[in-house]
């Protein structure tokens, strides 16, 4: 787990592979960057929230749609019943070695267990959706693009390279 003290000790916890999780943190899969730090999280019941993603791990950790991360939560509860949006704050982001380890042990969410077999076969339901909206944003009754006549096709051009070689010999 990273220790207090902000980026120093980043890299220390990224080689570590073992994870044990304290009370009051668990495993979130993220749904979505809002911007400002904000990402939005589901846990293992299915559930959405929003979490800070602290400056400490800007410039040194990227995170993407569908990456895994730890949360503290402890105070998630309480956040929600006062009306503020932000209910959680990432504490590490998990790497794929860390991922793989901790997918065999017990801590581990089912709901992810799913989602990570499925994404594997190429089966996911989330696949199929996007390349049905790949497939009809492709007919949206926009004329073909046209052909850029501001510049001469590579085939043309590497002729006349060819002969302008030829004619200095």
């Amino acid at each position: 787990m990273a220790a207090k003290g902000g980026r120093k000790n980043l890299k220390r916890a990224v080689n570590d592979e073992t994870l044990s999780l304290q009370p009051g943190q668990s495993i979130m899969q993220v749904v979505s960057l809002r911007g400002s730090n904000l990402i939005e999280i589901i846990d293992a019941k299915g559930d959405k929230a929003l979490a800070i993603f602290p400056a400490k791990f800007q410039k040194s950790m990227w995170i993407k749609r569908g990456s895994f991360v730890v949360v503290d939560d402890s105070g998630r509860e309480e956040a929600v019943e006062s009306g503020r949006k932000v209910a959680c704050v990432v504490l590490q982001v998990l790497f794929h070695k860390q991922v793989r380890v901790l997918q065999k042990s017990a801590e581990w969410p089912e709901i992810f267990k799913i989602v990570i077999m499925d994404t594997s076969n190429g089966n996911s339901e989330k696949s199929t959706q996007e390349n049905e909206e790949l497939e009809s944003s492709e007919d949206d009754g926009m004329p073909p693009l046209e052909a850029n006549t501001n510049r001469r096709p590579a085939e043309l051009r590497s002729d006349t390279e060819s002969d302008s070689e030829i004619e200095d010999s």
